[in-house]
């Protein structure tokens, strides 16, 4: 079913959401982000598009107790799931508006995607969708029964894109917890005999998992790290306090 975007209280505001195409998507890309933004006492929500009811593994119900329990070992202050068609999401008009219910409602002033190229289409799509969502979400004539709001700040996990990131945030003191959200997933990541040929074994879950944070890591100076990739320009004030040594 939708997400409940409807109500209007302060209480569901946010400072950074993180919009998916599935469930365990955001544990597996930005998950010690949202951990490292909560520990500094900002609020944080997941918007997972789908139900997950076409994975080669486990069940939509599944799935969502998982998110339940993922979403409290990151800290999150909100998540909900939209009802798009799991392997079938389009970007069209109908389903910015949807998510742009979402984006009043919350108000967040950032936005994490999932990059806009990738191999699988939903994560792609999502990455188009979510950008084109939170314009129609500033759009005053567009009717959703909430206030405009148009996110400052979008920004594109691309751990799984073979492209040079903008910047790295260092999850080091994270990365055990983010470990822990994405293993909650146990009816994709347990292993069993369904999709086998699909699914990294179990035991070789964490080696693949920290050796991906450990590379994006080293590239700015930290021991685990999470790539992402703004579109815009960024901004500098003070050339002497820029991070990550030149030689």
């Amino acid at each position: 079913m939708e997400a409940a975007a409807d109500r209007s209280h302060e209480s569901d505001a946010v400072d950074i959401l993180a919009i998916a195409a599935h469930r365990d998507d955001v544990e597996q890309t930005c998950g010690g982000t949202l951990l490292r933004m909560a520990s500094r006492g900002l609020r944080t929500g997941i918007l997972d598009l789908t139900q997950g009811e076409a994975g080669t593994r486990g069940s939509a119900a599944e799935r969502a107790q998982e998110a339940a329990e993922a979403a409290r070992l990151l800290g999150v202050s909100w998540r909900q799931a939209l009802d798009l068609p799991d392997g079938a999401i389009e970007n069209t008009f109908e389903n910015r508006v949807k998510i742009a219910r979402v984006l009043r409602v919350l108000r967040p002033r950032v936005v994490i995607l999932p990059y806009w190229q990738g191999r699988h289409p939903d994560h792609a799509t999502t990455g188009t969708l979510g950008y084109d969502a939170c314009f129609v979400s500033g759009l005053a004539k567009v009717d959703t029964g909430a206030l405009p709001h148009r996110p400052f700040k979008i920004v594109y996990a691309s751990l799984y894109s073979d492209v040079r990131p903008s910047f790295v945030v260092d999850i080091t003191p994270f990365i055990e917890q983010r470990h822990n959200a994405l293993m909650a997933y146990k009816s994709q990541y347990a292993n069993q005999t369904a999709g086998t040929g699909l699914f990294v074994p179990e035991e070789e879950i964490r080696e693949r998992t920290f050796a991906e944070a450990r590379h994006y890591g080293l590239l700015a100076g930290a021991r685990y790290g999470e790539p992402f990739v703004q579109r815009e320009v960024g901004l500098v004030d003070d050339l002497t306090l820029v991070p990550v040594q030149s030689i």
